[in-house]
Protein backbone atom coordinates (compact mmCIF):
# COMPACT_ATOMS: atom_id res chain seq x y z
CA UNK A 1 0.00 0.00 0.00
CA UNK A 2 1.45 3.40 -0.84
CA UNK A 3 0.70 5.23 1.72
CA UNK A 4 2.81 8.45 0.88
CA UNK A 5 0.63 9.09 -2.17
CA UNK A 6 -2.59 8.22 0.19
CA UNK A 7 -1.51 10.98 2.57
CA UNK A 8 -0.47 13.33 -0.64
CA UNK A 9 -4.54 13.37 -2.33
CA UNK A 10 -5.52 13.45 1.78
CA UNK A 11 -3.00 16.73 1.79
CA UNK A 12 -5.06 17.88 -1.46
CA UNK A 13 -8.55 17.15 -0.11
CA UNK A 14 -7.87 19.75 2.80
CA UNK A 15 -5.97 22.00 0.59
CA UNK A 16 -9.22 21.98 -1.94
CA UNK A 17 -11.99 22.31 1.23
CA UNK A 18 -10.17 25.25 2.51
CA UNK A 19 -10.52 26.93 -0.83
CA UNK A 20 -14.07 25.81 -1.19
CA UNK A 21 -14.69 27.82 1.75
CA UNK A 22 -13.67 31.05 0.53
CA UNK A 23 -16.95 31.43 -0.73
CA UNK A 24 -18.95 31.63 2.62
CA UNK A 25 -16.09 33.17 3.72
CA UNK A 26 -17.18 36.13 1.17
CA UNK A 27 -20.90 35.57 2.02
CA UNK A 28 -20.27 36.77 5.70
CA UNK A 29 -18.43 39.57 5.13
CA UNK A 30 -21.39 40.73 2.64
CA UNK A 31 -24.06 40.30 5.04
CA UNK A 32 -21.59 41.16 8.34
CA UNK A 33 -22.14 38.04 9.90
CA UNK A 34 -19.49 36.93 12.87
CA UNK A 35 -20.41 33.24 11.65
CA UNK A 36 -17.73 34.07 8.97
CA UNK A 37 -15.62 33.28 11.63
CA UNK A 38 -15.96 29.47 11.88
CA UNK A 39 -15.01 29.36 8.01
CA UNK A 40 -11.99 31.18 8.80
CA UNK A 41 -10.88 28.73 11.87
CA UNK A 42 -12.02 25.30 9.88
CA UNK A 43 -9.46 27.20 6.93
CA UNK A 44 -7.00 27.51 8.85
CA UNK A 45 -7.26 24.09 10.27
CA UNK A 46 -7.55 22.22 7.00
CA UNK A 47 -4.13 23.90 5.88
CA UNK A 48 -2.42 23.49 8.69
CA UNK A 49 -3.28 19.83 7.85
CA UNK A 50 -2.87 19.51 4.29
CA UNK A 51 -0.13 21.58 3.14
CA UNK A 52 2.51 19.66 5.30
CA UNK A 53 0.46 16.43 3.43
CA UNK A 54 1.68 17.87 -0.10
CA UNK A 55 4.71 18.76 0.81
CA UNK A 56 6.12 15.66 1.87
CA UNK A 57 8.21 13.59 -0.37
CA UNK A 58 6.80 10.53 -2.57
CA UNK A 59 8.50 7.22 -2.03
CA UNK A 60 6.89 6.11 -4.89
CA UNK A 61 4.08 7.64 -7.56
CA UNK A 62 2.49 4.38 -7.95
CA UNK A 63 -1.17 4.61 -7.61
CA UNK A 64 -2.92 1.09 -7.71
CA UNK A 65 -7.13 0.24 -7.71
CA UNK A 66 -6.66 -0.77 -4.33
CA UNK A 67 -5.14 2.70 -3.22
CA UNK A 68 -7.73 4.39 -5.38
CA UNK A 69 -10.59 2.44 -2.88
CA UNK A 70 -8.57 3.86 0.29
CA UNK A 71 -8.07 7.25 -1.14
CA UNK A 72 -11.82 7.65 -1.99
CA UNK A 73 -13.04 6.47 1.35
CA UNK A 74 -10.84 8.54 3.55
CA UNK A 75 -11.48 11.51 1.25
CA UNK A 76 -15.19 11.59 1.70
CA UNK A 77 -14.97 11.20 5.81
CA UNK A 78 -12.12 14.00 5.68
CA UNK A 79 -14.42 16.11 3.71
CA UNK A 80 -17.56 15.17 5.69
CA UNK A 81 -15.73 15.71 9.12
CA UNK A 82 -14.34 19.44 8.16
CA UNK A 83 -17.09 20.31 6.34
CA UNK A 84 -19.04 19.78 9.34
CA UNK A 85 -16.86 22.17 11.63
CA UNK A 86 -17.69 25.48 10.61
CA UNK A 87 -21.72 24.07 11.45
CA UNK A 88 -20.39 23.34 15.36
CA UNK A 89 -17.81 26.60 15.35
CA UNK A 90 -20.97 28.55 14.92
CA UNK A 91 -23.40 26.60 17.06
CA UNK A 92 -26.02 26.91 13.57
CA UNK A 93 -25.73 23.13 14.26
CA UNK A 94 -23.95 22.30 17.89
CA UNK A 95 -24.38 18.51 18.16
CA UNK A 96 -21.53 17.17 15.89
CA UNK A 97 -23.51 13.93 14.79
CA UNK A 98 -26.59 16.62 13.15
CA UNK A 99 -23.44 18.43 11.75
CA UNK A 100 -21.82 15.40 9.88
CA UNK A 101 -25.10 14.63 9.01
CA UNK A 102 -26.38 17.56 7.15
CA UNK A 103 -22.55 17.83 5.76
CA UNK A 104 -22.84 14.10 4.54
CA UNK A 105 -26.29 14.69 3.12
CA UNK A 106 -24.92 17.97 1.24
CA UNK A 107 -21.81 16.32 -0.32
CA UNK A 108 -23.51 12.96 -0.74
CA UNK A 109 -26.45 14.81 -2.75
CA UNK A 110 -29.11 13.27 -0.61
CA UNK A 111 -30.73 16.25 0.58
CA UNK A 112 -31.91 14.91 3.90
CA UNK A 113 -31.88 17.26 6.72
CA UNK A 114 -32.11 17.42 10.21
CA UNK A 115 -33.09 21.18 9.88
CA UNK A 116 -37.12 22.16 10.34
CA UNK A 117 -36.57 25.73 9.74
CA UNK A 118 -33.51 26.62 7.31
CA UNK A 119 -34.35 30.23 7.13
CA UNK A 120 -33.07 30.78 10.76
CA UNK A 121 -29.51 29.52 9.42
CA UNK A 122 -26.90 32.83 8.69
CA UNK A 123 -26.68 33.69 4.71
CA UNK A 124 -23.09 32.28 5.13
CA UNK A 125 -23.91 28.94 6.66
CA UNK A 126 -26.59 28.56 3.87
CA UNK A 127 -24.23 28.70 1.04
CA UNK A 128 -22.27 26.45 2.34
CA UNK A 129 -25.11 24.19 2.86
CA UNK A 130 -26.61 24.34 -0.63
CA UNK A 131 -22.31 24.97 -2.11
CA UNK A 132 -21.59 21.29 -0.77
CA UNK A 133 -24.34 19.94 -3.41
CA UNK A 134 -22.84 21.75 -5.92
CA UNK A 135 -19.02 20.04 -4.83
CA UNK A 136 -20.97 16.70 -4.30
CA UNK A 137 -22.65 16.49 -7.16
CA UNK A 138 -19.66 16.13 -9.87
CA UNK A 139 -17.30 14.32 -7.53
CA UNK A 140 -14.43 16.50 -5.48
CA UNK A 141 -12.14 14.21 -6.35
CA UNK A 142 -13.16 14.46 -10.13
CA UNK A 143 -12.11 17.93 -9.16
CA UNK A 144 -9.21 16.90 -7.97
CA UNK A 145 -8.31 14.93 -11.22
CA UNK A 146 -8.44 17.55 -13.84
CA UNK A 147 -5.54 19.49 -11.16
CA UNK A 148 -3.52 16.77 -9.54
CA UNK A 149 -0.33 15.71 -11.31
CA UNK A 150 -0.59 11.62 -11.63
CA UNK A 151 1.28 10.03 -14.08
CA UNK A 152 1.46 6.77 -15.62
CA UNK A 153 -2.35 6.65 -16.63
CA UNK A 154 -3.04 6.30 -12.36
CA UNK A 155 -5.87 8.73 -12.69
CA UNK A 156 -8.17 5.98 -13.76
CA UNK A 157 -7.72 4.45 -10.71
CA UNK A 158 -8.82 6.95 -8.56
CA UNK A 159 -11.79 7.94 -11.21
CA UNK A 160 -13.04 4.23 -10.66
CA UNK A 161 -12.88 4.07 -7.08
CA UNK A 162 -15.26 7.45 -7.11
CA UNK A 163 -17.27 6.47 -9.84
CA UNK A 164 -20.63 3.94 -8.88
CA UNK A 165 -21.47 1.17 -11.06
CA UNK A 166 -19.91 -1.48 -13.09
CA UNK A 167 -17.39 0.39 -15.55
CA UNK A 168 -16.01 4.09 -16.25
CA UNK A 169 -15.58 5.18 -19.73
CA UNK A 170 -13.28 7.80 -21.00
CA UNK A 171 -14.67 10.67 -23.38
CA UNK A 172 -10.99 11.54 -24.60
CA UNK A 173 -7.83 9.02 -24.08
CA UNK A 174 -6.42 11.20 -20.93
CA UNK A 175 -8.65 10.71 -17.73
CA UNK A 176 -7.64 14.13 -16.49
CA UNK A 177 -9.12 15.45 -19.65
CA UNK A 178 -12.23 13.74 -19.48
CA UNK A 179 -12.38 15.48 -15.48
CA UNK A 180 -11.69 18.81 -17.33
CA UNK A 181 -14.80 18.72 -19.97
CA UNK A 182 -17.03 17.19 -17.29
CA UNK A 183 -16.53 19.98 -15.06
CA UNK A 184 -16.64 22.62 -17.44
CA UNK A 185 -20.05 21.12 -18.87
CA UNK A 186 -20.80 21.25 -15.61
CA UNK A 187 -19.79 24.68 -14.48
CA UNK A 188 -20.96 26.24 -17.98
CA UNK A 189 -24.65 24.42 -16.80
CA UNK A 190 -24.75 25.81 -13.59
CA UNK A 191 -24.20 29.55 -14.96
CA UNK A 192 -26.26 29.25 -17.27
CA UNK A 193 -28.82 28.36 -14.78
CA UNK A 194 -27.77 31.67 -12.51
CA UNK A 195 -28.50 33.84 -15.54
CA UNK A 196 -31.85 32.22 -16.46
CA UNK A 197 -32.66 33.01 -12.83
CA UNK A 198 -31.81 36.65 -12.42
CA UNK A 199 -33.34 37.37 -15.41
CA UNK A 200 -36.46 35.90 -13.41
CA UNK A 201 -35.67 38.49 -10.73
CA UNK A 202 -34.84 35.95 -8.21
CA UNK A 203 -32.23 37.49 -5.70
CA UNK A 204 -28.98 36.52 -6.31
CA UNK A 205 -28.30 34.96 -3.31
CA UNK A 206 -31.41 32.51 -3.45
CA UNK A 207 -29.94 32.38 -7.10
CA UNK A 208 -26.86 30.96 -6.45
CA UNK A 209 -28.15 28.79 -3.39
CA UNK A 210 -30.52 27.36 -5.48
CA UNK A 211 -28.74 26.86 -8.33
CA UNK A 212 -26.37 24.75 -6.75
CA UNK A 213 -28.75 22.22 -4.84
CA UNK A 214 -29.83 22.21 -8.72
CA UNK A 215 -26.54 20.98 -10.10
CA UNK A 216 -26.00 18.73 -7.59
CA UNK A 217 -29.10 16.93 -7.48
CA UNK A 218 -29.68 17.48 -4.12
CA UNK A 219 -32.60 19.85 -3.18
CA UNK A 220 -31.12 22.05 0.02
CA UNK A 221 -32.66 25.69 -0.44
CA UNK A 222 -33.34 28.66 1.63
CA UNK A 223 -36.79 29.01 2.28
CA UNK A 224 -38.86 26.57 4.84
CA UNK A 225 -41.54 25.55 1.99
CA UNK A 226 -38.70 24.93 -0.65
CA UNK A 227 -39.21 26.44 -3.67
CA UNK A 228 -43.19 26.74 -3.63
CA UNK A 229 -42.94 30.47 -3.44
CA UNK A 230 -40.56 31.64 -6.19
CA UNK A 231 -42.47 32.87 -9.17
CA UNK A 232 -43.62 30.28 -11.59
CA UNK A 233 -41.22 31.09 -14.45
CA UNK A 234 -38.50 30.51 -11.93
CA UNK A 235 -39.84 27.25 -11.20
CA UNK A 236 -40.27 26.15 -14.39
CA UNK A 237 -36.29 26.90 -14.85
CA UNK A 238 -35.52 24.89 -12.71
CA UNK A 239 -37.72 22.39 -13.34
CA UNK A 240 -36.36 22.36 -16.85
CA UNK A 241 -32.18 22.40 -15.54
CA UNK A 242 -33.34 19.57 -12.45
CA UNK A 243 -34.49 17.29 -16.06
CA UNK A 244 -30.68 18.90 -17.71
CA UNK A 245 -28.60 18.28 -14.56
CA UNK A 246 -29.89 14.41 -14.50
CA UNK A 247 -28.73 13.67 -18.37
CA UNK A 248 -25.35 11.98 -18.94
CA UNK A 249 -23.07 14.18 -19.34
CA UNK A 250 -21.59 11.86 -22.16
CA UNK A 251 -24.65 13.07 -24.37
CA UNK A 252 -23.62 16.73 -23.82
CA UNK A 253 -19.96 16.02 -24.85
CA UNK A 254 -21.12 14.46 -28.27
CA UNK A 255 -23.36 17.87 -28.79
CA UNK A 256 -20.49 19.77 -28.30
CA UNK A 257 -18.25 17.93 -30.60
CA UNK A 258 -20.95 18.09 -33.53
CA UNK A 259 -22.08 14.66 -32.78
CA UNK A 260 -25.72 15.26 -32.81
CA UNK A 261 -26.74 11.89 -34.29
CA UNK A 262 -24.99 10.11 -31.85
CA UNK A 263 -26.45 11.54 -28.60
CA UNK A 264 -29.68 11.46 -30.85
CA UNK A 265 -29.34 7.69 -30.64
CA UNK A 266 -28.13 7.31 -26.89
CA UNK A 267 -30.59 5.33 -25.80
CA UNK A 268 -30.02 6.00 -21.73
CA UNK A 269 -31.23 9.97 -22.45
CA UNK A 270 -34.40 8.86 -25.33
CA UNK A 271 -35.70 6.49 -22.38
CA UNK A 272 -35.11 9.05 -19.36
CA UNK A 273 -36.67 12.04 -21.53
CA UNK A 274 -39.48 9.87 -22.43
CA UNK A 275 -40.27 8.63 -19.10
CA UNK A 276 -40.26 12.10 -18.06
CA UNK A 277 -42.79 12.95 -20.80
CA UNK A 278 -44.95 10.27 -20.52
CA UNK A 279 -44.97 10.44 -16.19
CA UNK A 280 -45.93 14.58 -16.84
CA UNK A 281 -48.90 14.21 -18.64
CA UNK A 282 -50.38 11.02 -17.30
CA UNK A 283 -50.18 13.32 -13.92
CA UNK A 284 -51.13 16.22 -15.47
CA UNK A 285 -54.40 14.76 -16.80
CA UNK A 286 -54.95 12.64 -13.47
CA UNK A 287 -54.49 16.08 -11.36
CA UNK A 288 -56.32 18.30 -13.71
CA UNK A 289 -59.78 19.19 -11.43
CA UNK A 290 -56.88 19.87 -8.42
CA UNK A 291 -55.55 23.52 -10.33
CA UNK A 292 -57.04 26.25 -11.99
CA UNK A 293 -56.10 25.04 -16.01
CA UNK A 294 -54.39 22.42 -17.50
CA UNK A 295 -51.72 24.95 -18.01
CA UNK A 296 -50.81 24.96 -14.12
CA UNK A 297 -51.03 21.32 -13.27
CA UNK A 298 -48.90 20.65 -16.24
CA UNK A 299 -46.36 23.14 -15.03
CA UNK A 300 -46.75 21.44 -11.16
CA UNK A 301 -46.21 17.94 -12.78
CA UNK A 302 -43.69 18.59 -14.56
CA UNK A 303 -41.76 19.84 -11.50
CA UNK A 304 -42.18 17.11 -9.22
CA UNK A 305 -41.22 14.74 -11.94
CA UNK A 306 -37.76 16.32 -12.69
CA UNK A 307 -37.56 16.82 -8.76
CA UNK A 308 -38.15 13.07 -8.18
CA UNK A 309 -36.41 11.25 -10.82
CA UNK A 310 -33.48 13.48 -10.67
CA UNK A 311 -33.55 12.83 -6.83
CA UNK A 312 -32.99 16.66 -5.87
CA UNK A 313 -35.93 16.60 -4.01
CA UNK A 314 -37.36 20.43 -4.66
CA UNK A 315 -40.96 20.53 -3.77
CA UNK A 316 -43.74 23.23 -5.09
CA UNK A 317 -46.47 21.95 -3.84
CA UNK A 318 -47.91 19.05 -1.53
CA UNK A 319 -48.22 16.17 -3.74
CA UNK A 320 -49.18 13.68 -0.76
CA UNK A 321 -52.67 14.77 -1.83
CA UNK A 322 -52.76 13.84 -4.92
CA UNK A 323 -54.51 10.96 -6.38
CA UNK A 324 -52.90 7.73 -5.69
CA UNK A 325 -52.27 6.87 -9.74
CA UNK A 326 -49.91 10.46 -9.58
CA UNK A 327 -48.10 9.75 -5.99
CA UNK A 328 -48.09 6.32 -7.56
CA UNK A 329 -45.94 7.43 -10.83
CA UNK A 330 -43.81 9.07 -8.29
CA UNK A 331 -42.87 6.63 -6.29
CA UNK A 332 -42.29 4.24 -9.36
CA UNK A 333 -39.57 6.89 -10.80
CA UNK A 334 -37.97 7.54 -7.16
CA UNK A 335 -37.31 3.70 -7.49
Amino acid sequence: MNYSMISYILGWIFNFEAAFMILPGITAIIYREKNGLAFLITMLICLTIGIPLTRRKRKSKVFHAKEGAVTVALSWLVLSIAGALPFIISGSIPHPIDAIFETVSGFTTTGASILNNVEALSHCMLIWRSFTHWIGGMGVLVFILCLLPLTGGYHMNLMKAESPGPSVSKLVPKVQSTAKILYTIYIILTIVEIIFLLIGKMPLFDTLCLSFGTAGTGGFGVKNDSIASYSTYNQVVITVFMILFGINFNAYYLLLTKKVMQAAKNEEVRYYLGIIGLAIVAIAINTREMFTSFGSAFQQAAFQVGSIITTTGYATTDFNVWPVFSKTILVIQAA
